[in-house]
């Protein structure tokens, strides 16, 4: 049976001890005491009983009635201190059944309800057991004359002060066991409840951004996955399903196309780490998505692999209006260099003209001039806007060729710019050094770089050319002791249309040329620059067509243009 204990009124707390648990222990207690009264009752019908069988009869029913009340009475409607009846009269039952039979060993029955006042009063329970059972026994042995003084007089009472003491020992530990179990499952719960505000909050926070966030567990599960990134995948697989295609997913510049295990998610599920992978989703002719995926991979705390968190972003938009703005510009471009040619050839004739006056003419000469520069502004313009997906798309003829007499003949042409304001172009360093390139572009980067090189220099500066090579890469050097240049515009230096500070009149477009021109050699071009103190611009090229097509000397140009840089490098 199960005691169920409520308070009663508020002048009443229930005690600690009195659980459900230790409810269910008196229950046990006394109803095995009843038990073992019950057997003895039934043998007094069938055997002689050796002693006074009324006495013990009343003792019977005493302690068999008090199993019935502790079944039977409601104890969750009366007070809750009501229950120490039970095992006071169950004392008053056992002292009846030890007085009818002294010698029959009913004096072992005193253990239970000791037992009882010990666990569930604690303390207090604990003495009154104590000292009222033993003070009961020792007291009838020396009333009754029938019983004597002996050992047993005293050990049995020691043995129930013992098991009392274990009894309220083992209550006590309970109580505290049981404190500190409530309280771990109040911190858990509390903990519990943290944690899933986080997670909700964190939920939130990923539902309101743009991107698409999704993170891998190691097992390959997804484990976090935002709005964002659920409605990308969907603009995507209608993308995909537009085309007409199955799995039609193509490369960056939106016609190459990707296998499965190429797409971005798939890599990034293998483990590899990327930035701002391009993919388009859907064939030509559809409606086309165009996302922007970066992978990382997760550290558990004992630095184990733990994942990847993927962000993707839809630059569908961005992509579409860089791609309108080059065609725009190449179709400006175009129809603006027929007429600047035509222009031109018509300067040149009335310069040439022996019947123009001098003064005419030399206003004719700065026409001519200016006109051919904004030529070539056009021509670069024209370049720059002839790329597939952010590349140039250049032609070059590469042959052997001796890089030194190109950066001479670089430097010659324009030392008298750079002598109008008494720069110094140092020419000592350029030594032989053949380069498997074309010379016509080759020409046009070095112009570029010594042309920087004098304009963003000081009056009374100085420029310096080198030229070197190891037999695997030849390197071009371009240094000056200009105006410098700093970090953040380093970052940006090779961006089209960047100029650091909008100084001059430039396009902002030479050095992304220069870029795209080495690059097409199977170079590289870096610069280190501090501001205020100049710039030193290196270019690393294939010595030979052999080493252009040996993947590590590639990379050892590379490695070497970064390391004279310093890595200050422009991304792509």
């Amino acid at each position: 049976m199960r005691v169920r204990l409520t308070h009663l009124g508020s002048h009443f707390a229930l005690p600690p001890f009195l659980d459900s648990g230790r409810a269910r222990t008196a229950a046990i207690l006394q109803l095995s005491l009843c038990a073992v009264v019950l057997v003895f009752f039934v043998t007094s019908a069938i055997v002689p009983f050796p002693g006074e069988l009324g006495l013990f009869w009343i003792g019977s029913i005493i302690v068999l009635g008090a199993g019935g009340a502790a079944i039977l009475v409601p104890w969750s409607m009366i007070s809750a201190w009501w229950v120490i009846v039970l095992p006071l009269v169950d004392i008053l039952g056992i002292t009846l059944l030890r007085q009818s039979a002294p010698a029959a060993g009913f004096s072992a029955f005193f253990f239970l309800p000791v037992i009882w006042l010990a666990i569930y009063y604690g303390m207090g329970g604990y003495l009154l057991g104590i000292v009222l059972v033993p003070t009961i026994m020792i007291a009838a042995t020396l009333l009754d004359p029938r019983q004597t003084f002996s050992y047993s007089t005293i050990s049995l009472p020691l043995m129930i002060v013992v098991v009392a003491t274990i009894g309220v020992t083992l209550a006590r530990q309970m109580t505290a066991q049981r404190v500190l179990f409530t309280r771990q499952t109040r911190t858990m719960a509390r903990t519990l409840r943290r944690a899933q505000k986080q997670e909700e909050l964190l939920a939130e926070v990923l539902d309101t951004i743009d991107f698409g966030v999704i993170r891998i567990a190691a097992d390959g599960s997804t484990t976090v996955a935002n709005e964002a990134h659920a409605r990308l995948q969907r603009a995507a697989r209608t993308a995909d399903a537009g085309g007409g295609e199955r799995g039609s997913s193509f490369a960056s510049d939106g016609v190459t196309p990707l296998a499965r295990e190429d797409i971005p998610f798939a890599r990034a599920a293998r483990g590899e780490v990327f930035d701002n992978q391009i993919v388009w989703f859907g064939g030509q002719g559809s409606r086309r998505r165009a996302l922007s995926v970066t992978a990382r991979r997760t550290r558990a705390v004992d630095g184990a692999d733990s994942g990847a968190v993927i962000v993707s972003r839809d630059v569908t938009s961005e992509l579409t209006a860089l791609r309108a703005r080059d065609s725009l510009v190449s179709s400006v471009s175009h129809e603006l260099r027929t007429p600047l040619t035509s222009i031109i050839g018509y300067l040149e004739l009335a310069v040439d003209d022996p019947t123009v006056p001098e003064r005419a003419r030399k206003n004719l000469q700065v026409a001519e001039r200016n006109a051919a520069r904004l030529l070539g502004i056009v021509s670069d313009i024209l370049t720059a806007s002839s790329r597939s997906e952010m590349s140039a798309d250049l032609t070059i003829s590469q042959q052997d060729i001796d890089i030194a007499e190109v950066v001479r003949a670089s430097g010659e042409a324009w030392e008298p710019t750079a002598g109008e304001r008494a720069i110094e172009i140092e020419m000592t360093g350029i030594r032989p050094a053949v380069a498997y390139a074309d010379p016509l572009r080759m020409r046009q980067v070095v112009d570029n770089l010594v042309s920087n090189a004098v304009k963003y220099n000081r009056d009374g500066g100085q420029v310096t050319l080198t030229t070197h090579t190891d037999g695997l890469t030849t390197t071009i050097t371009v240094g000056d002791s200009g105006i410098g240049l700093s970090e953040e515009e380093l970052q940006r230096l090779f961006e089209r249309f960047f100029r650091a500070d909008d100084r001059g009149m430039g396009t902002g477009l030479g050095l992304s040329i220069s870029r795209d021109l080495v690059r097409a050699h199977g170079g590289e071009i870096a610069v280190r620059s501090t501001a205020g103190a100049g710039s030193t611009f290196t270019v690393t090229l294939p010595a030979t067509a052999d080493s252009l097509d040996d993947p590590e000397a590639g990379a050892q140009r590379t490695s070497d243009a970064r390391q004279r840089g310093h890595g200050q490098d422009a991304p792509v």
